[in-house]
């Protein structure tokens, strides 16, 4: 079981990072939009305050967070309180499963994406945003994971790793999507969204299965 606590007491300040932050927020938003498939038979794990799930049109969710939940019930999307390493759906009915931001908090990742795999349609995919531990960003918060209430236990992986894992868990057929090539307190604008990795710090992953 992830620690939770954080998101339990402080659920309104988490949620606000994202009006202080917009411009991450928004460059995030937008890298996820172009990997998400057009059907609307998939879930988001760990949809925390539906910031990610709402806007794209995503109305189920799964969180450990009583208290996050309630947020992103707020926003249209209805939440099932779960964790990622034991999902409450039977096999093979899901188009897509999302995942932003959530893989830093799971307890074990292999596990975590076996069951986004035994979740799935053939051909399902499996849609991962997460800051790469190799960016400028992704040293950073690791540099300063302490200082934060939520990331204090959070584990970053690179590109190469989730890639790897994702392999092992029977996903092929990789795209990838970068952004945020600036540090984050000097954006003025949304971000472009590139293909591939190694310049941005923000990436999402989608593999098939």
């Amino acid at each position: 079981m992830p620690n939770i606590d954080p998101f339990e007491k402080y659920p309104e300040q988490y949620d606000e990072w994202f009006d202080k932050n917009r411009f991450v927020y928004e460059s995030e938003l937008e890298a996820v939009k172009e990997l998400i498939p057009k059907s609307k038979n998939g879930f988001e794990v760990g949809v925390g305050s539906g910031r990610f799930a709402a806007p794209l049109g995503i109305k189920l969710g799964v969180d450990p967070s009583k208290e996050m939940g309630k947020i992103a019930q707020k926003r249209g999307i209805k939440v099932i309180e779960g964790v990622a390493e034991s999902l409450p759906f039977p096999d093979t009915q899901f188009d897509f499963v999302l995942m932003v931001t959530t893989i830093c908090f799971s307890d074990d990742i292999e596990t975590t994406f076996k069951e986004a795999n035994r979740v799935l349609k053939y051909g399902g995919s499996l849609i991962i945003g997460f800051i790469d531990a190799n960016s400028s960003m992704g040293k950073f918060y690791e540099e300063h994971k302490t200082e934060s209430k939520f990331y204090k236990y959070a584990t970053f992986y690179s590109v190469k790793e989730v890639i790897l894992l994702m392999k092992n868990a029977h996903f092929k057929d990789f795209s990838l999507r970068q952004t945020l090539f600036q540090p984050s307190e000097e954006l003025e604008n949304i971000e472009p969204v590139k293909e591939g990795y190694g310049e941005g710090s923000f990436i999402v992953v989608r593999g098939v299965k």
